[in-house]
């Protein structure tokens, strides 16, 4: 199964939504890329010995990891999470999340800061660059699991925007424009 993105309808509405534009404007995968967001898609039923994500974790270093279910039965505090989730805010580290159950957003910026959502679903496993604003929603089923790694001890402190100034901020932009330079017009 392929992840699906699309560029945002902005509006006010329940955050939950898809808020596809009306045509719907996917985003491709080399679209995404070209942001440095990767993407696997894994068997969510054998993530506890899936030598797949045992081959991810080692070769890009994810020594630490943790579960979690977000749902308003099992989260404290649940719509004021969700409200801090869905703040635009980039991390000093890349943001590894890995979907067990259930569903979610998770909305970045392209390189025209046009906000792009990506739904992620059992099986997908997600990296964020350092220094990419993005946010996190669930969709309107309210449950997800995800799987959370990290090099090294657990780290998750968010920069609201505006970071312009932020060193991962600064080094995102920098390897954006190298790739813009080096990557032919049609990859866009």
């Amino acid at each position: 199964m392929a992840l699906e993105a699309w560029f945002m309808e902005e509006d006010e509405e329940d955050q939950r939504l898809p808020h596809q534009k009306n045509p719907p404007e996917y985003v491709s995968m080399d679209h995404l890329a070209g942001l440095r967001v990767l993407y696997w898609n894994l068997n969510p039923n054998k993530y506890e010995h899936d030598p797949d994500l045992d081959r991810i974790r080692q070769e890009r270093g994810y020594s630490f990891m943790d579960l979690l279910d977000l749902c308003p039965e099992k989260v404290e505090n649940y719509d004021q999470k969700l409200k801090n989730f869905y703040t635009e805010h980039i991390h000093a580290d890349e943001e590894i999340r890995y979907c067990l159950e259930g569903s979610g957003y998770f909305d970045v910026r392209d390189k025209s800061d046009r906000w792009i959502r990506v739904w992620i679903k059992p099986g997908d496993l997600i990296v964020l660059p350092t220094g990419i604003y993005h946010r996190f929603t669930l969709d309107s089923d309210n449950y997800i699991k995800l799987m959370r790694l990290f090099v090294g001890e657990p780290v998750w402190t968010p920069f609201n925007r505006s970071q312009e100034d932020h060193p991962a901020r600064k080094k995102y932009v920098t390897k954006i424009i190298e790739y813009i330079n080096v990557t032919p017009l049609e990859a866009y």
